[in-house]
């Protein structure tokens, strides 16, 4: 089986500028593609693991990955999905971010020897001389054109800033600096940025007179059209400090039944056939065995097999009671929350991150869905004694431990 065929197979694929081209390229190992990543956050997250994990699929066929930094697009902000526009971030945030999103990236992709790049287009934005763009670049663009993609149009009515527009010509660019600067032939990304993507061709084929290709993969999103990578805590981080790998593995290992088979062959390496068998038994505790798989895999990708067999083992143990909470998620209560010691049940929950509000907290233990230590917590007046360490569980899978300041 090729590379390109177990792309398909796995259902990664969206839309593609010309798929005999991207198929022959990416199958001989010749293609030299990019992924862009936005630094609006000093982690990279569920979000981005899609493209690392396609990146790492390709590079062990052979093909050159570039993962590019926006250090200069990040002090403008994708308007693609977003409703409102995005906080401007300082210079020194956005370095900062950088170097740890290097950090990440390298526990998916081999950089060693020249095998992959990591690029900032801030090495080349920075710089631009804003009469030169106009006239280099912005003469390749048509705004009639640009309003009719999608990305443009949702803001239109609640208002797009000049900043934000100019963001698909500063992507389009960095298409073109890779090109002639690295040879990159391919950008890849999420579905939504299709229209940059186009943007970045069009110029390559207007300004050199050459092909490049774009392809974008298909967005991570669960049974009711929701993006995955999110919990009432915010989202889901692979920087350990931000998101345990305990809560990282439970968040995976609670994903809906519709939706385990589908993750297990967009983000994992498990081999498509051995999945494609799974897949045609799920009933009853096949799901479980199915998340318990996804669970691991996807942690052991991200925080390496022992912290995975750590968060397995920790599950197992206390999904069966008693088990040892050493590595299970906590909160540390603030001495100010307290009195005498105690604290009301619906704020320790919001406080846990638990729940998003004292309505939600309020309508769960009302719903026999909160239990204190093994035991039922009904009264949504109660207090909970935090003199020593209680282990809240939220529902049948979640575990949660609050511990006083």
């Amino acid at each position: 089986m090729t590379v390109f065929e177990e792309l398909k197979r796995r259902g990664l694929l969206a839309q593609l500028t010309d798929e005999e081209e991207i198929k022959e390229l990416i199958n001989a190992g010749k293609a030299t593609f990019y992924v862009g990543f936005d630094p609006t956050a000093d982690s990279l997250h569920v979000g981005h693991f899609m493209a690392l994990c396609l990146m790492k699929r390709l590079q062990m066929a052979g093909n050159k990955p570039i993962a590019l930094l926006g250090g200069g697009t990040g002090m403008i902000g994708d308007p693609s999905g977003k409703s409102d526009m995005r906080k401007m971030l300082t210079k020194e945030t956005i370095e900062h971010n950088v170097a740890c999103f290097k950090k990440q990236m390298s526990r998916f992709i081999d950089f060693s020897d020249g095998k992959a790049l990591v690029v900032n287009n801030a090495d080349w934005l920075m710089d631009l001389n804003y009469i030169d763009v106009l006239r280099d670049v912005g003469a390749c663009f048509s705004v009639n054109k640009m309003l009719t993609f999608e990305c443009y149009k949702q803001r239109m009515e609640r208002g797009l800033t000049f900043l934000e527009f100019n963001y698909m010509i500063m992507q389009s660019y960095d298409f073109y600096r890779l090109f002639q600067d690295y040879g990159c032939n391919m950008q890849f990304g999420g579905d939504d940025q299709w229209a940059n993507m186009l943007g970045g061709t069009e110029l390559i084929r207007k300004k050199l007179g050459k092909d490049a290709y774009a392809m974008t993969i298909t967005l991570l999103l669960n049974s009711e059209g929701k993006k995955m990578g999110k919990t009432e805590k915010g989202a889901v981080w692979l920087d350990p400090e931000k998101t345990s790998p305990y809560e990282f593995y439970q968040y995976w290992r609670n994903v809906g039944d519709a939706d385990v088979i589908k993750c297990l062959k967009m983000l994992t390496f498990v081999p498509i056939e051995e999945i494609e068998e799974m897949e045609k038994h799920m009933e009853g505790a096949e799901y479980n065995k199915a998340k318990e798989l996804l669970a691991y895999e996807l942690t052991k990708l991200v925080h390496g097999k022992e912290e995975a067999d750590k968060a397995d083992a920790a599950a197992k143990a206390i999904f069966a009671g008693g088990g040892n909470s050493d590595d299970m998620p906590s909160t540390t209560i603030a001495a100010a929350d307290l009195t005498d010691g105690k604290i009301g049940i619906l704020t320790l929950l919001v406080k846990c991150g638990l729940c998003p509000s004292n309505g939600e907290a309020r309508r769960l233990v009302t719903q026999n869905g909160i239990a204190v230590n093994g035991e039922k917590f009904t009264d949504p007046k109660g207090l909970v004694d935090l003199s020593e360490p209680v282990v809240i569980k939220k529902g049948k899978k979640i575990f949660h431990k609050a511990i006083a300041e």
